[in-house]
């Protein structure tokens, strides 16, 4: 009995490999096509296949946060405001289910902290009060749970520079904490294979601003 069972887990944990060997495979294609999209249509295709990989994969996040991510993409692409808030809800939506699997998770976190960025562009002497401070403060939870986290820092810097210059205040602020992005972003590491890496260019597209 001892030999039958040792030989299920073994082949249980074959097929668990050969499973997870195919979801990064799967995975690492999609992830370098939403990286790389030049045109809507490209994001909108590979939105639909992370949607698609989330339907089987049900107890993985990072499907939902790609195609989250993807959805943002669109949406600082579209000019229309309707368009974009229906972009942007899709992206809430998916990072929601993202949260129902892992609550804590801090890039989910920082990721709908920018789905409320992105609102404020829509009109943003009217929204700026409202969903500002809801990008602030995903972005501080995020930061709560992992204060290494270069993406949070990196967008909470964009949402303190934007505001600051709006105001035409200082961005020293901003630009310091800019900088620490930068600095993590040379230095974080995960061990998630299929991790977000996206923001290293865009943080140094704003430090370009602070000089």
């Amino acid at each position: 009995m001892k030999t039958i069972h040792t030989i299920l887990i073994l082949l249980f944990a074959i097929a668990t490999f050969a499973s997870d060997e195919k979801y990064y495979e799967q995975m690492g294609k999609q992830i370098k096509n939403v990286y790389t999209a030049k045109t809507i249509d490209e994001l909108q295709a590979a939105v639909n296949a992370f949607n698609r990989i989330a339907g089987v994969e049900k107890s993985k996040w990072e499907p939902h946060y790609y195609s989250a991510f993807g959805n943002i993409m669109i949406a600082t692409r579209e000019q229309e405001g309707s368009k974009k808030d229906s972009y942007l809800d899709q992206a809430l939506a998916a990072i929601e289910k993202g949260k129902a699997l892992v609550p804590n998770e801090s890039e989910l976190i920082a990721l709908e902290g920018f789905v409320h960025m992105i609102r404020v562009t829509v009109d943003p002497a009217t929204r700026g009060p409202q969903y500002s401070g809801m990008a602030m403060q995903a972005y501080g939870k995020a930061l709560g749970i992992n204060s290494n986290n270069p993406r949070a820092l990196a967008l909470m810097a964009q949402m303190q520079f934007g505001t600051a210059q709006f105001f035409g205040s200082s961005t020293a602020e901003a630009c310091g904490m800019a900088k620490k992005a930068l600095e993590q972003f040379t230095s974080f590491k995960s061990d998630n294979p299929v991790a977000p890496v996206w923001g290293k260019e865009m943080t140094e597209g704003l430090l370009k601003s602070c000089n």
